[in-house]
């Protein structure tokens, strides 16, 4: 095995990688997200030009089609494609190499050649990527960039994952995302060798894919009244008020996203949400309600516990129902796994229903938790007869969970370790670490959500807890939600840079993750979000106020930065900080009469962050909060 090899330079921390184009220039190591597992870079280079050429066997349709991929990446930058010749300098091969298994490559690069070498074509694939990100950062844009070098540095790379699920999941029920961008959404997450796209398509708030033999799931549950402000708090649909809002994807259109994400090699994991979360199916079909169905799709507006969103278990139309739902969609998604979420079911109207207390009493159930393992082992089964695998989240395991199904934790990591000491494969994405729908910073100066998961947070992601059979963890996944996520700009900001945290946790491995050379990547690929256009939160940059109360009841903040080598300055005389203003070095506390508090992150007297303005009135809050929460661990 070759020793993992890093060169950094103050240079590359800067500027990310320099091709060695002149002899006195330092070497420079790619900024590469994920990091390889082993890398030596050398002095010299390649460069690609319009006189390359690539070589495969091209009876392999698989390589052929990512040759096509590659200048796909290459030619909108440098204005010219790459073509398939019998003796090209750019070498795509399959070996016998089983110890670079299915994803594993080996990348060569030499002056005047590059090879990539891999025992499947997924691993071909995946040293494309590393390939691409070798190149310089405008090799990202999607306009001729005359005048470039298109250099890669020397290097020798072996490389393969850690974990085989690297996924991210995406919430198009709460709002809806366009067909064109779902397909980049996946082209942005297979850039960073993940390989699962969780597909969230039904909701309370929408039913977002055709089932041809119940249309009315996407004529009536497809659409709410459209609706802005704060989720939750908005004003349910009215009467008569027209729901103009919404859309759905057709088969055709699946089938069209299902093409595009396995020419990326990424599995695409439908999940229909059920027994809960189902409003907008009740809307729909109003006799799968166990009282009354609601009579419009959810806005954003407070209903749980008060409107049905649950389908009755003690109909037998309810079991007909979902077996033409899930017909179809076994038959139209290729992947071995089905996701029938099975999570916050809320179970009140089971127990005043006369049809679903009937059903636990013949079936012997002592309680609704049961009521819902009992669904939850009729949807494995029905699926098994479907050829395909359960999925569901964490809440399956109430009630007993069924013998063959995978858990999906997210309630911290408990109900993971539970169903993996119990022989159930697990896949990891607790709230604290992978739900990037949260905060990822101060929230003053955030989009509106509810807590906190920081990008440091993300990096610090271990899917594989102590006293857990490692076999049993199939990897995670970061999950979008979308009730805060109005549009696709916006949920590029919520997943960049959290998302390449993840996929470098979930690639490299978490043994691996080295925060101080983390960092630095992430802000050469901010450069490289630029030039592609895509959207992304520069939130780490920002000061983290935290104030607590000290044992004497004095209120104090501290300031922090997720880098930590940043410089904040502050005021409390109501001018905006920069600085030339008081520099912090140790815990603030409140002049008397002050009114705000106002704080600016710099680096190399240049500012970084965004000025933040607290009130002196929620900076106590906060502190009372804290010492809230402290009092009651």
């Amino acid at each position: 095995m070759k020793k993992l090899l890093f060169i950094f330079t103050t240079a590359s921390f800067l500027f990310g990688f320099s091709a060695c184009s002149h002899k006195d220039t330092p070497n420079r190591v790619p900024a590469l997200i994920p990091q390889p597992q082993e890398m030596t870079v050398g002095a010299d280079h390649f460069t690609l030009t319009r006189r390359a050429a690539i070589t495969l066997d091209t009876s392999n349709p698989q390589l052929m089609g990512i040759a096509r991929y590659f200048n796909q990446k290459v030619a909108p930058a440098t204005g010219f494609e790459v073509p398939v010749e019998k003796h090209g300098n750019i070498e795509f091969k399959l070996t016998d190499d089983a110890a670079l298994e299915t994803e594993g490559y080996r990348l060569l690069v030499k002056q005047g050649e590059i090879s990539i070498t891999a025992h499947q074509p997924a691993g071909i694939f995946y040293g494309v990527q590393t390939l691409l990100q070798m190149l310089p950062s405008e090799i990202k844009s999607d306009r001729e960039q005359p005048g470039i070098d298109w250099t890669v540095p020397c290097a020798d790379i072996t490389d393969k994952p850690q974990f085989a699920w690297r996924g991210l999941m995406l919430d198009v029920s709460r709002h809806w995302f366009t067909k064109e961008e779902v397909k980049k959404y996946i082209d942005e997450l297979a850039e960073y060798k993940m390989n699962v796209f969780h597909w969230h398509l039904t909701d309370d708030q929408g039913w977002r894919l055709e089932i041809k033999s119940l249309p009315r799931l996407t004529e009536v549950g497809a659409w709410r009244a459209p609706r802005v402000g704060q989720w939750w708090q908005r004003e349910p649909q009215q009467p008569g008020e027209e729901a103009t809002y919404g859309g759905f994807y057709t088969q055709e259109d699946v089938k069209e996203v299902l093409a595009y994400a396995a020419e990326r090699y990424v599995r695409v994991i439908p999940e229909i949400d059920v027994p809960g979360h189902s409003l907008a199916a009740l809307v729909a079909y109003p006799e799968l309600a166990c009282m009354q169905a609601p009579s419009a799709v959810g806005v954003g507006n407070k209903f749980y516990g008060e409107d049905e969103n649950t389908l009755c278990v003690g109909k037998d139309a309810t079991f007909e129902f979902m077996d033409k739902v899930l017909t179809e969609v076994a038959a139209l998604f290729p992947d071995e796994y089905v996701h029938i979420g099975g999570d916050e079911c809320f179970k009140g109207f089971w127990h005043k229903c006369p049809r679903c207390q009937a059903r636990m009493k013949a079936e012997n159930l002592k309680d609704e938790n049961e009521l819902q393992s009992y669904f939850i082992h009729r949807m494995e089964s029905l699926l098994k007869t479907k050829g395909k695998k359960l999925i569901g989240w964490d809440e399956i395991i109430d009630g007993g969970l069924a013998p063959d199904a995978t858990v999906m934790s997210w309630r911290g990591m408990e109900g993971g370790i539970k169903s993996a000491k119990a022989g159930h494969h697990v896949i990891m994405t607790p709230t604290e670490h992978c739900y990037i729908d949260l905060w990822q910073g101060e929230p003053s100066v955030e989009p509106d959500t509810y807590s906190m998961c920081r990008l440091k947070d993300s990096y610090r992601f271990n899917p594989v807890p102590d006293s857990v059979p490692a076999e049993m963890i199939l990897g995670g996944q970061g999950n979008l939600w979308a009730e805060s996520v109005p549009t696709f700009h916006h949920a590029e900001y919520m997943t960049w840079p959290r998302g390449w945290a993840l996929a470098e946790v979930l690639w490299t491995g978490p043994t691996k993750a080295d925060w101080e050379r983390f960092w630095p990547r992430v802000e050469q690929h901010f450069v490289r979000a630029e030039q592609a256009q895509i959207n992304y939160a520069r939130s780490m940059y920002n000061a983290i106020v935290t104030p607590y109360y000290t044992a004497d009841g004095t209120l104090e903040v501290k300031l922090d930065s997720e880098l930590g080598n940043l410089d904040i300055y502050y005021t409390f005389d109501n001018t905006d900080p920069d600085r030339f203003t008081p520099k912090y070095e140790a815990p603030l506390r409140i002049p008397k009469n002050a009114t705000w508090l106002r704080i600016v992150t710099y680096r190399d007297n240049q500012p970084v962050g965004k000025v933040i303005t607290l009130t002196v009135k929620e900076l106590e809050k906060r502190a009372e909060n804290t010492r809230h929460v402290v009092g009651n661990l």
